[in-house]
């Protein structure tokens, strides 16, 4: 049989196959014009190190040590970020509640808000004020994270960001103070009175000023909220004459007579916990998280294995060594390659990082360890994801982030 191929079917053929080859040639030429302004980007790589660098539609422009696992320090704090989104939603916001039961003492349940700080609860005082004119003890109720709560990584030294996790917390389980001119203790912060109860803590810690750390011991961390709320409450003419413990909510006896909803929704939470790099933020998120796709209560262990659980069914990674949220381990392993897919998946949310200088971004150090992660906007406002893995002691990411920028922007 002769076929016969005039000019119209000639063109069906050719013309899908021309624009094929087309936008092929366009990418393939962008990678080698990009590779060739980056022949000394290699040089900057070391064995432990990593860089990987994709255009906006997300094909990969360049890679180095890609599949290796490395410490990704703070920049972990996207993946839990991303965790979070995914099972709590971005308009999430946590709650506490307060109970009254037959002998006048008002219970309150934490369900570890991060931004329970004394702010919020000068107006919780005022709002419970309305009602109440007096009451007995005052009980808090810490059970729906289970204790003891450990962070693999975090020591127990003054330093904001070894602060204990738990369900209820106030001010970030630390308290800002310093010395006055006659050399006693004063509030550094305006808005929160330097209790007794601090004071104590104050002086065992040899610190100076500046911050200390409330620990779980004694239940220390969990009592102080019941310190500065009844300060609070004492101001608004609210009579507190008895004892602040702990203990817990009986839900079948105990009133429920207010519960507040943080004005914090998730995704101004995560803002603020990528702005300031908090890691007792990251994990209060990562154990709301493990409670949401586990049940109560929350615990390190469900909100690993939250992540885990995401990573493989939402983000295809084989493998990867995460044991906290915050990055603060030296033992959370990932590598750039897998980076890279939780910033495609993030960048709906890239409004949520820093932003400076043509750059949505996240660093992350340890002692050692310099990491860098987000996205460079070119001219045309599009966002084309980076990873930097540092782990030479000795080098940072700036050389690198140099010879990107210069690359993509100007």
């Amino acid at each position: 049989m002769l076929i016969h191929f005039n000019k119209i079917y000639f063109l069906k053929i050719t013309k899908p196959l021309f624009f094929c080859f087309y936008f092929c040639f366009i990418f393939f030429h962008s990678k080698l014009i990009f590779a060739d302004k980056l022949n000394n980007l290699d040089k900057l790589i070391g064995n432990n190190d990593a860089v990987v660098v994709a255009n906006s539609k997300g094909n990969i422009l360049f890679s180095k040590n890609a599949g290796q696992k490395f410490i990704p320090a703070s920049t972990l704090k996207i993946l839990t970020a991303l965790v979070a989104i995914h099972y709590l939603g971005t308009d999430y916001q946590y709650k506490t509640e307060f109970y009254l039961d037959d002998q006048s003492n008002l219970k309150i349940k934490g369900y570890g808000d991060p931004l329970l700080i004394s702010e919020i609860l000068i107006r919780i005082a005022k709002t419970l004020a309305v009602d109440l004119k007096r009451i007995n003890d005052i009980i808090l109720d810490d059970s729906y994270f289970a204790q003891p709560l450990t962070i693999p990584g975090v020591t127990e030294s003054s330093e904001p960001y070894d602060a204990p996790n738990g369900a209820l917390c106030a001010n970030f389980n630390t308290v800002n103070f310093q010395r006055a001119k006659k050399g006693n203790y004063i509030s550094a912060e305006p808005q929160t009175p330097l209790l007794p109860f601090a004071i104590s803590r104050i002086k065992k810690s040899n610190v100076y000023q500046g911050r200390v750390v409330l620990t779980h011991k004694k239940k220390e961390a969990t009592l102080y909220v019941g310190h500065l709320l009844a300060y609070f409450l004492n101001n608004e003419g609210v009579q507190c004459s008895g004892n602040i413990k702990t203990g817990t909510v009986e839900a079948l006896n105990d009133r429920l007579i207010y519960t507040y909803i943080s004005q914090y929704t998730l995704e101004q939470m995560i803002s603020e916990m990528l702005e300031y790099s908090n890691n007792f933020m990251a994990n209060q998120l990562l154990i709301a998280t493990g409670v949401s796709a586990c049940g109560p209560p929350g615990s390190l262990e469900k909100g690993i294995q939250a992540i885990n659980s995401y990573g493989r069914f939402e983000l295809n990674i084989e493998s990867m060594d995460i044991i906290e949220g915050s990055g603060i381990s030296r033992k959370n392993k990932i590598s750039a390659k897998d980076m890279m897919k939780i910033l495609l998946k993030f960048k709906p949310y890239s409004y949520l990082m820093r932003y400076e200088n043509k750059e949505y971004y996240k660093t992350g150090t340890l002692k050692g360890i310099r990491t860098r992660a987000g996205y460079i906007e070119n001219k045309n406002k599009e966002l084309y994801p980076f990873v930097i893995l540092v782990n030479t002691p000795g080098k940072s990411t700036l050389a690198i982030m140099k010879r990107l920028i210069k690359c993509l922007v100007k």
